[in-house]
């Protein structure tokens, strides 16, 4: 919120340029978010010229944009993502963009990880022209509860105090109330459930790099011990299938919402 900073912003990028290094170890998500906010895209019958893409990560997105025929501009935080899109690094909440340049904005994976949201949002309206559409998805609240346990486990292996290892989360109700706050017409928020079974908490958390989502909190915990990592060892895999893994659950919020314009329909009163 305005006035804090729960991420640090260096470390963020530092996450986002080591993702991009290897991207490809693990786009399974990423891609088929991509793919359900290209799905929603096609459902408008309106066509759109300029798109502006937030968090262009390994260039899916701003490709499958490119392919619906518009002029697209690539937006990360991090700076290999935004140089191999030959894009722009900023954070999202620092959008350097004049007002009304395009009709268009996606986001993907990015919203959860900004320390001024409702600026953001703000931002993101003010850079849409009227009757621009904004669409994005994020990881919500309810994800990840495996690995919540198993670093909930690790901090009373090890006491005496529990910390803030994986960062705060946004529901639905959260998200359309910021998108009301920040100005937006007609916002639909709804979420999905993505199940994604591993063979252990070593290989989530290699995922979890390979998107950029660690932990990017500003006061960030001591790494665990031996005691607290063999405590999150044991409790990730208790849940395991008799396979041998475990199934961890991710809340895919998506949102979508159009900036102001005259000839929208409005809601009436019955």
């Amino acid at each position: 919120m305005p006035g804090e900073a729960p991420f640090d912003r260096a470390v963020r990028r530092v996450r986002r340029d080591r993702a991009a290094k290897r991207a490809d170890q693990a786009d399974y998500l990423p891609s088929m978010i991509a793919e359900e906010i290209i799905s929603r895209l096609d459902l408008v019958t309106r066509k759109f010229a300029d798109a502006l893409v937030l968090g262009c990560g390994d260039g899916d997105l701003a490709s499958r944009i490119r392919r619906h025929g518009m002029t697209t501009t690539a937006v990360d935080a991090g700076f290999l993502y935004a140089r191999a899109q030959a894009g722009v690094q900023c954070d999202e909440d620092r959008l350097a963009i004049a007002d009304g340049c395009y009709d268009l904005v996606v986001s993907l994976g990015v919203l959860d990880q900004i320390n001024d949201l409702p600026g953001a949002l703000a931002l993101i309206r003010r850079v849409l022209r009227p009757n621009g559409l904004f669409l994005a998805a994020f990881a919500g609240a309810g994800s990840l509860p495996r690995l919540r346990s198993a670093m909930l486990a690790a901090d009373l292996a090890s006491g005496p105090t529990v910390c803030a290892r994986i960062h705060p989360q946004i529901d639905v109700r959260a998200a359309g109330d910021l998108l009301v706050r920040a100005g937006f017409s007609l916002p639909v928020v709804d979420s999905h459930r993505v199940t994604v079974r591993f063979s252990g908490l070593t290989a989530l958390v290699e995922d979890l790099r390979s998107w950029g989502a660690t932990n990017i909190l500003a006061s960030r915990p001591k790494p665990l011990g031996r005691t607290g990592l063999g405590a999150a060892l044991f409790d990730f895999d208790k849940n395991a299938d008799p396979d041998g893994k475990t199934s961890e659950v991710i809340e895919i919020i998506h949102v979508t919402a159009w900036n102001a314009s005259p000839d929208q329909p409005r809601p009436t009163l019955s």
